[in-house]
């Protein structure tokens, strides 16, 4: 192999290091804004958090949940305007009890990159609790697409299925922040 073969492939290999890097924090990212309380500081309140979130998403992307226990739930959004709905559903439409808490938990990533385009699948857990005391722990899989754009890599699709769905013994968090302070300067 010649040197400007070994330079070029090496210039590649880092191309896609450095992509997968990008696609983690923009996965993390998503996941951190979906929090309850969200830890981001100075996120004025939920119709922020939601701008934010559609930062991370291209104009034709798709949100989906999928098989048995997630059809019915969260259905699929196409294109931006519907992904906004199904976010401002979800918390500009206050529920009883509340949403006190989740956070969400990545697992067992796989990142492929191909060029301008790639996909991720990992699996989250996510503790849930709410104002009546019942909570629950929730489990599911990603797969999800990315592309490159002239912002930075973006999300394409966020794809998820229901691993399994168990409540947790009332009360179990018995001391949780009802807001976070943990980005604040």
């Amino acid at each position: 192999m010649t040197l400007e073969n070994t330079v070029a492939d090496l210039a590649r290999r880092v191309a896609v290091l450095e992509a997968e890097a990008d696609i983690r924090r923009l996965q993390a990212r998503y996941m951190f804004l979906c929090d309850t309380p969200c830890p981001e500081f100075g996120v004025l309140d939920d119709d922020h958090r939601i701008d934010l979130i559609m930062d991370l998403y291209t104009a034709d992307a798709v949100w989906e949940g999928v098989g048995e226990y997630y059809d019915g739930q969260f259905g699929r959004a196409e294109g931006a305007d519907a992904i906004r709905a199904h976010f401002q559903r979800f918390w500009g439409e206050k529920q009883e009890p509340e949403l006190l808490l989740n956070a969400h938990y990545l697992t067992s990533e796989q990142i492929h990159v191909d060029g301008d385009e790639a996909s991720g699948q990992w699996i989250h857990m996510q503790p849930w609790l709410f104002s009546d005391g019942k909570s629950l722990l929730r489990s599911s899989r990603l797969n999800n697409s990315f592309r490159r754009t002239g912002r930075g890599w973006r999300i394409t699709r966020t794809r998820t299925e229901n691993v399994f769905v168990a409540p947790l013994a009332p009360d179990w968090a018995s001391d949780h922040p009802f807001t976070s302070v943990l980005m604040k300067p």
